[in-house]
């Protein structure tokens, strides 16, 4: 049981949210496994503890391009390790997505259609295939079941209006640069990823949710990166 002074307010496939007495959230990381867009039933033990450590670990790492929502680790003794207390924020209706190498989602538009989210990409490109530079590929936030969906740029401006999609694509694709440089010090290609970005009660631009952790990123270890078929993965 949570401390008194937190109300429920949302149930998703991974993180619940409680709203706190001063009207900040309680972001509380689960065990629970969802992929595909569905929640799994079998639940892993401390992956929640794991989800939050690893998003504490690089807000701290990203903090200097963007702020972030984390406020506080303060949290009840029945959630500790696994849950932040986080500003609140109007967040924005897409999942910006940025891919360094062709994979998932994208390989199978590439194949299609020699595009990713409208980015036309050379020919002869392979499963896990290098680009020649990161890309923006947005999608749309589904709901609980269904599957976010590929969209391209002008769709972004269509929704949120011009100026912020720009400032989203360049956040996205510095956050990203970052995090590739820190992960291949270490070995570790970073395929692609998403983050989720909102705007604070003083309407600044904010990184939100989670970010960089095996349920919202690819990590390949680089000793076995070899194009053409599905990497090794730390998934």
């Amino acid at each position: 049981m949570l401390a008194a002074g937190f109300g429920f307010l949302h149930q998703g496939k991974v993180r619940s949210l409680y709203e706190a007495a001063d009207g900040n959230l309680l972001v509380v990381a689960s065990d629970r496994i969802s992929a595909y867009d569905w929640v799994l039933s079998t639940p892993i033990p401390d992956k929640g503890r794991i989800l939050t450590s690893l998003s504490l670990w690089w807000f701290d790492q990203l903090k200097d391009l963007v702020p972030h929502h984390v406020l506080s680790t303060d949290v009840p003794q029945a959630v500790a390790g696994r849950a932040m207390i986080c500003q609140r924020l109007e967040m924005f209706p897409i999942e910006c997505v940025a891919r360094g190498y062709l994979t998932g989602s994208g390989l199978i538009e590439y194949n299609q259609s020699s595009t990713v989210c409208g980015v036309k990409l050379p020919a002869g490109l392979l499963d896990g295939s290098k680009l020649d530079k990161p890309i923006f590929t947005p999608a749309t936030k589904a709901e609980l079941g269904d599957h976010d969906e590929n969209v391209d740029f002008a769709h972004v401006v269509a929704a949120i209006g011009q100026a912020d999609a720009d400032e989203l694509a360049r956040l996205t694709l510095s956050v990203y640069q970052r995090a590739e440089t820190i992960a291949a010090e270490r070995g570790i290609l970073l395929a692609d990823t998403k983050f989720e970005f909102g705007r604070n009660a003083a309407g600044i631009i904010v990184l939100g949710d989670e970010v960089l952790t095996p349920d919202s990123s690819r990590f390949w270890p680089a000793t076995g990166w070899k194009p053409g078929s599905a990497q090794p993965s730390y998934d």
